[in-house]
């Protein structure tokens, strides 16, 4: 999958969702926070668990398939209350995955401060 766009980037080795996953987990935030059956979300393992105000929404990647237009995704990096990163994928539109009920709802209710990445990513 290509990168559709990340505004202002100087990260050139970020072009995909491997690589920007990648990035993350260098960095200690191999944290994917999941949708659960109870309308919130939490950590793999359910040790931290979330309301839409709990978190903020930091940066949103969108990844477009290089043959396929469909095979698109969106990579969310979140920061909860106490400054833990984690992260959301899902694929978007119609293709989404995440049949959750309420998990757009949810998605729309956090808020965004939109960062540049040397601020995520700590200069790198």
């Amino acid at each position: 999958m290509k990168k559709e766009v990340i505004a202002n980037s100087h990260l050139d080795d970020m072009n995909t969702l491997s690589q920007v996953l990648n990035k993350l987990r260098e960095r200690g935030y191999d944290n994917e926070l999941k949708f659960s059956d109870h309308g919130r979300m939490q950590s793999e393992g359910g040790k931290d668990i979330y309301d839409a105000e709990d978190l903020k929404i930091i940066k949103t990647y969108r990844f477009e398939g290089a043959s396929d237009p469909s095979d698109s995704s969106v990579l969310y990096i979140m920061e909860d209350k106490k400054g833990k990163k984690g992260y959301v994928i899902d694929a978007y539109g119609m293709y989404s995955t995440h049949d959750e009920e309420g998990f757009d709802d949810f998605i729309k209710k956090i808020p965004v401060e939109d960062r540049e990445e040397q601020y995520i990513f700590h200069g790198l």
